[in-house]
């Protein structure tokens, strides 16, 4: 069964974006408006919906195979 793997690969990436957002918060306060500007959100909120179905299509083997590409 695939669906597992896929729900796994998708949880992952969410996981790893968050992560990548929530990271700069360890920075100077000065440096908040910044990082955290409307722009930069933006292209962390499209990324958020883009790169789950990316990675889908790079490991699709391994989802649907559970197995490594050669």
């Amino acid at each position: 069964m695939w669906f597992p793997r896929l729900a796994g690969v998708f949880a992952a990436t969410w996981a790893v974006l968050l992560v990548a957002l929530l990271a700069p918060s360890l920075l100077p306060v000065a440096w908040h408006p910044v990082i955290y500007s409307p722009a930069s959100v933006g292209l962390w909120a499209l990324t958020a919906l883009v790169a789950p179905f990316v990675v889908s299509v790079v490991r699709w083997e391994w989802i649907r195979h559970g197995r490594r590409p050669r």
